[in-house]
């Protein structure tokens, strides 16, 4: 799902609780009584040859997991005297049936009709210039709270100077390593052949994962504007800060940067939406009020509709870089979890109740070594939690086609 439906979800049912209680906030109740459901779109055409994507869901109240997806929509974009239509490839998630990019000097607008015949119009909205991306490039820095890692940077320029309002996103995939992984593992003896109560015995397993492939992308609204500066120049602008502590760069990671040319309206609109989403929007004296987008009701003036329609020109760029690029190899690196070695007894009680043997059944151990020293609180292996020694499930064992080592 696409990173601002994410981010947008997660305060509009704020925006609405705003709208409805129209003051300066007291002590509020768990529950809204006049709670209104509005109708939540987010969607950005570019001038990229792919099939487009329209996310449409529902505002959510207080206590409530998270949004609705809007299901069952009819969802299309006319520009150029022609027509797209939208199907729904999952709740919600509506996919252009063709693949199209947006073209230069044309209006495109964002048409919607609900499954229970409401319909919504954008206004018109035009693509920006493209601007490409000069540079992107890993530096490893200390910020200003003193936490050692590395930065993405960004430069671009435009001497046209018709750009000035930029958005990013970005993809991240990373290698990742088991540390304590073994072609080992555990079974339990089955109670005809033990010869202790409990027992389990270690045995050939290389089934497990030693090695994947894992991606995530960015949560977050990434903006920066040259408006104010002499020139329509990006430099140095810092779209990632990983930290030294993450492990998603204790090995080899690869980051994809997208930069949007947006209008100045998708940019005030983005810009605005971020400080609703700050810690302290909602509980400050001054109260933002509505965020107003670019979509409305053909029906109702009066209802609200959350979210926007940009029209965004995109260029992108892909770098690669190895944990040893900045630091030294043999660093103690990284991972996703605590890997504490211990070494659980195999039974405990009387009656005997089984330790290790329930951990093996569960998948929740993987194993180490021998254990020789076989202490009176331990049991006969060492063990790590299960992914400290499998990814499986975790992480995909295939790299992706864009992969490539050094």
């Amino acid at each position: 799902m696409n990173f601002l439906l994410k981010r947008t979800i997660n305060v509009l049912w704020s925006v609405i609780f705003v709208v409805l209680m129209q003051g300066c906030l007291e002590p509020f109740e768990v529950t809204f009584e006049d709670f209104e459901s509005a109708l939540v779109v987010e969607a950005t055409i570019t001038n990229e040859l792919v099939q487009q994507q329209v996310f449409l869901s529902r505002t959510y109240e207080f206590e409530e997991e998270g949004p609705t997806p809007e299901s069952n929509a009819s969802v299309r974009v006319q520009g150029g005297g022609s027509s797209y239509t939208f199907v729904e490839s999952s709740p919600g998630v509506y996919v252009s049936q063709q693949a199209f990019a947006a073209q230069a000097n044309t209006a495109y607008q964002l048409q919607i009709q609900t499954q229970d015949g409401r319909t919504y119009s954008s206004e018109e909205t035009i693509l920006p210039a493209q601007t490409q991306i000069d540079e992107v490039r890993a530096e490893r820095i200390t910020t200003d709270l003193g936490e050692d890692g590395i930065g993405i940077f960004v430069d671009s320029f435009d001497p046209t100077r018709t750009s000035e309002n930029y958005r990013y996103t970005y993809e991240e995939t990373y290698r990742v390593v088991a540390p304590f992984w073994t072609p080992r593992g555990l079974e339990v003896v089955p109670a005809a052949e033990a010869t202790v109560p409990c027992e389990v015995r270690a045995i050939f397993d290389d089934s497990s994962l030693e090695t994947g492939y894992a991606s995530d992308s960015s949560n977050t609204i990434i903006q920066t504007s040259t408006k104010d500066l002499e020139e329509d120049r990006v430099s140095n602008f810092m779209v990632r800060f990983i930290s030294r502590n993450n492990y998603i760069i204790s090995h080899r990671y690869s980051i994809l940067i997208k930069q949007f040319v947006q209008s100045n309206a998708a940019f005030t609109f983005y810009e605005t939406l971020n400080e609703f989403s700050g810690n302290e929007s909602f509980f400050s004296e001054t109260q933002p009020g509505f965020l107003e987008g670019n979509i409305s009701s053909d029906l109702s003036s009066s209802e609200k509709v959350l979210g926007y329609f940009d029209v965004a020109s995109v260029t992108e760029q892909r770098i690669f870089f190895n944990y040893e690029d900045f630091y030294p190899a043999d660093d103690v690196r990284a991972f996703a979890i605590p890997c504490q070695v211990s070494a659980p007894v195999l039974s405990r009680g009387v009656p005997p109740v089984c330790v290790l043997s329930n951990l093996v059944k569960n998948d929740l151990v993987r194993f180490v070594d021998n254990n020789g020293g076989n202490g009176d609180n331990e049991g006969p292996f060492f063990t790590v939690p299960t992914l400290c020694g499998d990814l499986t499930g975790f992480a995909d064992p295939n790299p992706p086609d864009f992969w490539t080592e050094e």
